[in-house]
């Protein structure tokens, strides 16, 4: 179908010359750095040929005249290299990279007039066209060169030879499709592109505003061009706006959970199959019963009938369910088949938001004097989206921060033994799910004793424990705001900033960063990402009854640990997760959702957060992983405290997903605030366990640790509490056998905390035990007034003699 000039700008032809010149001037990037490398070859030559002329002719049709002439002038600088009369050098390819940035930067200015053109921008073009020249033609003298270009870019001339213009409205032209692959634009029937003629020459003919002449004869070379691109057929491609494509994608992930309903009522039909053979069995069992006795002919009739029909509608129940079993399989693989298609259009090779940083690499390379390299591994390979969009700030920092930290100068490089030319790997692959995304260098590393250092210096941490630091736990601080091992600040790095960045949009996607560093031989940052955002890989948990999914991307252990692994500090639950004490609460405080399921089993337990904050949640129990398609809750509902988005099971019931931040920040705020509880009486005791359980509350560290040691080193399973107040707590959410207390303490003496027990219908039965120093006789009996079944002074007791009389109190530790 023909289509006028005006109707194909109603289609925004603007935007796909832009797509063009973004494509057309990406390959000129990579070409040009390959060059740079020594790469030369025909083909790379004419690769280059074909872009810088396929921005030329895209620049026609839009009638962008500056792009034209220095397309134009670029394409000849790479037929002049193809036909061995001019060798690309750096200080050439320098140049001709400018050529492309001002390709880049003319594409994205707005639709205006060529002649509005800023002064600026037309001094640029001519001052790069001027260069070029004399690249070109370096013997000729270009002093007259600057006015007539920049007359050309002003006005096209005009003379009597020129053929009338034709009105851009009554140009006919084909319509063309706008694709990732490059844009092919198809010029007019009976009409034929006029070459920008670059430098102008004396006599030629130049193209009209539309970029279009009629033309009387027509080069061979140029005819076989014209041919091969009327010949091709481009893929057509509609345009989606990101919103559009988001609906389908829920619609067609709604459809993938509807087609899984199918599964559980065939199931239930399954259940009804085998009830009617139960019944087809019981009715042979009667008839069998029944013969014995004589039965008349109408019953034993009657008999016949029924159990044929029992037995027909179990036939026809088992076809009616092959059938449905046949369609299950059959909607459920179109669904998943259509989900796919539908998640692919989201997809985007990983090359695409990957293509400014070779660019980027050389140029801030060479404005720090090295030699660096950038190599992309795994172009190739699909990433969301979103998810492409988000990486592209975070990359750019830390290909920075290997390029300015990292990377030696070339006589350091030379000295350590190591190739001039350093080498930065960029690679993105697919694993076990998640897309991971590498970035690597052969540079300096990081030294973790210049971190330690660092972190004494800013008083991030004491000398003592900064010693006892490991090196993955330096290496941590590298992510935090304004930290840095640079003591000057530069326009690249210095501020400490990027680091930080990064980790915040890889815990934006649910995602994690890993980094590792040998000094001298490089460093690695590694980035653990969603495939999509669309689609989320979750461990499902029951909480009171309910389903809660919790991303498995931060989840750092699922596991069910023995009661007897349980332990109390402080006042609080904990267990050991590998060198870690990690605090236990229960999922139904934080949800705030009732009481938790009292079982004799091991508890499930999901370790969240980092080695900075780490906390084991309690759930009820353990329902699987599943794949889940994420449907975003109502805006109007505002931010759910806890809660991030929602999805829908199987069988269309709802499930929450966890926002594990959020999840942390409420834990560390309930923490902050002394509301925390411990995990309740009955989920920690078991009622099989053998070892008897002490409470010792004392304000002393070194009292109350001399108390645990020695009464855990005769059997007896010992908790601490810091003051009464605590020990009060703690009895009230705990199964203890004794508790051992001293008097003078803050918040609550222990005076007080044992009138409290001794007061308390549930607590009143265990045993008091009061360690002193008051040895005076009216403490005794004000202690022993109190409800305290043993009184003990510090000062006389020894360690056999607090071990028997907790013996004498409660029995040795075996039960």
């Amino acid at each position: 179908m023909q289509r006028g000039f005006d109707d194909l700008s109603s289609l925004s032809m603007l935007d796909l010359f832009r797509v063009e010149a973004e494509n057309q001037t990406g390959i000129l990037t990579s070409g040009l750095l390959e060059l740079e490398r020594g790469a030369a070859s025909a083909q790379l030559l004419e690769t280059l040929m074909r872009a810088a002329h396929s921005v030329k002719g895209a620049a026609r049709i839009v009638n962008i005249q500056s792009v034209v002439r220095i397309a134009h002038a670029m394409e000849d600088c790479f037929v002049a290299a193809q036909e061995q009369k001019l060798q690309l050098h750096q200080s050439e390819i320098d140049i001709l990279l400018r050529g492309v940035d001002l390709l880049l930067n003319i594409s994205k200015r707005p639709e205006v007039p060529v002649s509005n053109a800023a002064a600026g921008e037309v001094a640029e073009v001519t001052q790069f066209l001027v260069s070029l020249a004399n690249v070109l033609h370096p013997s000729e003298a270009p002093a007259e060169k600057p006015r007539k270009l920049e007359t050309t870019l002003r006005a096209p001339v005009k003379n009597k030879h020129s053929k009338p213009h034709v009105p851009a409205a009554a140009t006919e032209v084909k319509e063309a499709a706008a694709t990732a692959a490059p844009v092919i634009a198809l010029e007019p029937q009976g009409y034929q592109p006029t070459a920008a003629v670059w430098p102008p020459q004396k006599g030629a003919e130049h193209a009209s505003p539309g970029g279009l002449t009629r033309a009387k004869s027509i080069p061979p070379e140029a005819q076989s061009q014209a041919v091969a691109l009327r010949t091709e057929e481009p893929e057509r491609v509609v345009r989606l706006t990101a919103d559009t494509l988001n609906r389908l994608l829920g619609l067609a992930g709604e459809s993938l959970v509807e087609s899984r309903w199918l599964r559980p009522f065939a199931e239930s039909l399954q259940r009804l199959k085998r009830q009617h053979a139960d019944l087809t069995q019981r009715l042979h069992q009667l008839r069998q019963l029944l013969q014995e006795d004589h039965l008349s002919d109408r019953t034993e009739t009657h008999l016949h009938e029924l159990t044929r029909s029992v037995t027909e509608c179990h036939q026809f129940l088992a076809t009616r369910m092959e059938e449905l079993d046949v369609y299950d399989r059959r909607s459920a693989h179109l669904s998943h088949r259509l989900y796919l298609e539908v998640l692919r259009t989201r997809m985007r090779p990983f090359a695409d938001g990957a293509r400014r940083f070779p660019r980027m690499v050389r140029d801030l390379a060479r404005s720090l004097g090295k030699d660096v390299r950038l190599e992309l591994i795994g172009e190739h390979t699909q990433v969301d989206r979103d998810i492409l969009e988000r990486l592209e700030t975070p990359l750019a920092h830390l290909l920075r921060n290997a390029v300015d930290h990292g990377c030696e100068l070339p006589e350091q490089r030379r000295a350590a033994g190591k190739p001039q030319e350093a080498v930065i790997r960029l690679e993105a692959r697919h694993s076990a799910g998640m897309l991971v995304v590498t970035v690597s260098d052969d540079g300096a590393g990081v030294d973790p004793e210049r971190v330690r250092q660092t972190v004494i210096k800013k008083k991030l941490a004491k000398p003592s424990m900064a010693e006892k630091l490991s090196e993955a736990e330096l290496l941590e601080f590298l992510f935090l705001p304004g930290f840095t091992l640079k003591d000057t600040v530069t326009e690249i790095s210095g501020r400490g900033v990027g680091l930080d960045i990064v980790q915040n949009m890889v815990k934006s996607v649910r995602g994690a960063i890993r980094i590792n560093t040998q000094p001298g031989r490089g460093m690695r940052m590694q980035l653990h990402l969603p495939l999509t955002l669309s689609v989320l890989r979750a461990l499902l948990v029951e909480v009171a009854g309910e389903p809660y999914a919790i991303p498995l991307t931060q989840i750092s252990r699922a596991l069910k640990l023995p009661r007897e692994k349980i332990e109390m500090l402080e006042g609080r639950h904990y267990f050991h997760f590998g060198d870690q004490h990690v605090g236990l609460l229960t999922a139904h405080q934080v949800f705030d959702c009732g009481d938790p399921v009292t079982n004799a089993g091991d508890l499930p337990i999901v370790v969240l957060g980092d080695r900075s904050a780490r906390y084991g949640l309690v759930v009820d129990r353990f329902l699987g992983e599943r794949e889940l398609v994420v449907q975003p809750l109502d805006p109007r509902l505002g931010k759910i405290k806890d809660i991030s988005a929602a999805a829908l099971m199987e069988d269309g019931s709802p499930v929450l997903i966890v926002d594990v931040d959020d999840l942390i920040r409420s834990v560390e705020k309930l923490a902050s605030g002394g509301m925390l509880a411990r995990v309740q009486r009955g989920m920690v005791d078991s009622t099989a366990r053998k070892q008897k359980r002490i409470l010792a509350v004392d304000d002393s560290l070194t009292v109350r640790e001399l108390e645990r040691k020695l009464l855990s080193s005769r059997g007896y399973l010992t908790d601490v509490a810091v003051d009464g107040m605590d020990g009060w707590n703690a009895v009230r959410n705990g199964e203890y056998d004794l508790v051992v207390t001293d008097v003078d303490m803050p918040r609550m003496d222990g005076i007080e905390l044992a009138t409290l027990i001794k007061n308390d219908p549930e607590l009143r039965s265990i045993p008091v035990l009061i360690v002193s120093y008051k040895d005076r006789e009216e403490d005794k009996m004000r202690g022993l007034e109190a409800g305290a079944d043993y009184y003990l002074t510090k000062g006389s007791f020894h360690d056999e003699t607090l071990l028997q009389a907790v013996v004498d109190l409660i029995g040795e530790p075996e039960a």
